[in-house]
């Protein structure tokens, strides 16, 4: 079966089943229209002032969140961290990035039966997620809906790897892989907001 279909946008239906689940298993879960308000709706869980690591995505880009996130009236973590020497300052660097107040991002796939997945080649947002970050809001557009964890498994190795290679190579002159993954079953409710945008966003 072609892995174009991981690009459909999921019905009505589908969403709905995602939410629900999502929300029983303890993440807050909400769906919004498009990427407009789907920037909206974050940055209305977002206090300024807040110190924020945005991590990178193709997803926070197209909603523009990346560049409100890292300008006033919000305090840019990901700006410090690269603002530091990488040679001299690399433990600096990653305790950063793994334990910011918020951390945003999205994942590679989220599941009818309540779970996110997500894929990394380094694993630098993984700490984050997993339990760093005191809060972690996901942009996730509807395309990423998948029945369960073996088909989101599927979705990753067969379509969101190869784009994900292809930005490496342009943006760093590397590939991707697929060297560390991250399934979150559930969540102590109230750390994890989860935006689902009913529409084609990211990959």
């Amino acid at each position: 079966m072609s892995a174009a279909r991981f690009k459909q946008v999921a019905d009505a239906a589908n969403i709905d089943r995602a939410v629900a689940a999502l929300n029983k298993h303890g993440f807050s879960a909400t769906v919004v229209a498009d990427g407009a308000a789907a920037k909206a709706a974050v940055l209305a869980l977002i206090p300024a002032g807040s110190e924020v690591f945005t991590f990178t995505s193709a997803t926070l880009d197209a909603t523009g969140l990346t560049e409100a996130l890292n300008a006033a009236p919000y305090k840019s973590l990901r700006d410090k961290m690269y603002g530091l020497d990488r040679n001299t300052q690399s433990a600096e660097m990653r305790a950063i990035g793994s334990a910011p107040a918020f951390a945003v991002g999205s994942v590679h796939a989220v599941t009818e039966t309540g779970e996110l997945m997500l894929a990394s080649a380094t694993g630098s947002q993984l700490p984050s997620y997993a339990y760093g970050a005191g809060h972690v809001v996901f942009v996730v557009g509807a395309q990423k809906i998948v029945k369960d964890l073996a088909e989101a498994t599927e979705r990753i190795a067969t379509y969101t790897l190869p784009l994900e290679d292809t930005c490496a190579q342009a943006a760093y002159g590397v590939n991707s892989a697929i060297n560390k993954t991250l399934t979150l079953h559930g969540e102590a409710p109230g750390r994890i907001d989860v935006v689902i945008v009913a529409e084609e966003l990211g990959f």
